[in-house]
């Protein structure tokens, strides 16, 4: 195993000593299993993204699709319509 030195922000190196104490773990064992997860779950995120409405929207419009979801947005002190005002 290599030893490598990283510079991080001293918020984020009080983040990291407050929860590797909590889950009773050094600060090298939480970094090398932030990597192990982060390449286990590496992906091309645009191409992840690509296409996503296609697959859960249905074919449906985006722009009748959103004004069917606003529309079910109420204020809290406004039972008859929409944030907005529209119906």
């Amino acid at each position: 195993m290599m030893r490598i030195l990283a510079d991080l922000p001293d918020d984020d190196i009080r983040w990291l000593d407050a929860e590797a104490a909590e889950r009773g773990k050094s600060r090298a064992a939480l970094i090398r299993e932030a990597i192990a997860a982060f390449r286990a779950g590496e992906q091309d995120w645009l191409e992840h993204g690509f296409g996503l409405w296609t697959r859960y929207g249905q074919g449906v419009i985006g722009k009748d699709y959103e004004a069917t979801i606003r529309a079910q947005w109420t204020r809290p002190d406004d039972t008859d319509g929409p944030e907005d005002g529209r119906a």
